[in-house]
Protein backbone atom coordinates (compact mmCIF):
# COMPACT_ATOMS: atom_id res chain seq x y z
CA UNK A 1 0.00 0.00 0.00
CA UNK A 2 1.28 3.31 -0.85
CA UNK A 3 1.40 6.43 0.93
CA UNK A 4 -1.33 8.10 -0.81
CA UNK A 5 -3.61 4.96 -0.10
CA UNK A 6 -2.45 5.44 3.33
CA UNK A 7 -3.30 8.68 3.87
CA UNK A 8 -6.60 8.52 2.15
CA UNK A 9 -7.45 5.27 4.91
CA UNK A 10 -6.69 7.93 7.91
CA UNK A 11 -8.46 10.59 6.32
CA UNK A 12 -11.72 8.14 6.19
CA UNK A 13 -11.11 7.01 9.47
CA UNK A 14 -10.86 10.61 10.86
CA UNK A 15 -14.11 11.60 8.96
CA UNK A 16 -16.05 8.68 10.62
CA UNK A 17 -14.61 9.42 13.89
CA UNK A 18 -15.37 12.83 13.52
CA UNK A 19 -18.92 12.12 12.75
CA UNK A 20 -19.83 9.77 15.35
CA UNK A 21 -18.35 12.07 17.91
CA UNK A 22 -20.77 14.68 16.52
CA UNK A 23 -23.49 12.36 16.60
CA UNK A 24 -22.95 11.08 20.36
CA UNK A 25 -22.84 15.30 21.06
CA UNK A 26 -26.12 15.44 19.68
CA UNK A 27 -27.55 12.68 21.90
CA UNK A 28 -26.44 14.28 24.51
CA UNK A 29 -27.96 17.67 24.10
CA UNK A 30 -31.14 16.38 23.21
CA UNK A 31 -31.23 14.13 26.21
CA UNK A 32 -29.86 16.84 28.55
CA UNK A 33 -32.21 19.43 26.75
CA UNK A 34 -28.92 21.70 26.35
CA UNK A 35 -28.33 24.72 23.57
CA UNK A 36 -25.43 23.76 21.68
CA UNK A 37 -23.05 26.91 20.96
CA UNK A 38 -21.36 27.53 17.87
CA UNK A 39 -19.34 30.33 16.13
CA UNK A 40 -21.18 31.30 12.46
CA UNK A 41 -18.73 33.68 10.60
CA UNK A 42 -17.16 34.92 13.73
CA UNK A 43 -20.97 34.99 15.44
CA UNK A 44 -21.26 33.10 18.67
CA UNK A 45 -24.81 31.65 18.52
CA UNK A 46 -26.80 29.27 20.66
CA UNK A 47 -28.75 26.32 18.55
CA UNK A 48 -31.84 24.98 20.52
CA UNK A 49 -31.49 21.05 21.15
CA UNK A 50 -34.39 20.48 19.31
CA UNK A 51 -33.32 22.09 16.40
CA UNK A 52 -29.71 20.60 16.30
CA UNK A 53 -29.40 18.51 13.09
CA UNK A 54 -28.75 14.96 13.45
CA UNK A 55 -25.78 14.69 11.16
CA UNK A 56 -23.69 17.43 9.68
CA UNK A 57 -21.00 17.56 6.89
CA UNK A 58 -17.63 19.20 7.34
CA UNK A 59 -16.88 22.35 5.50
CA UNK A 60 -13.50 22.38 3.59
CA UNK A 61 -11.96 25.91 3.24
Amino acid sequence: MGIKEQLKELEDKISKGLEEAYRKMVEFKKQKKSPLIVSRNGVIIEIKSEEILPTTKAKNS
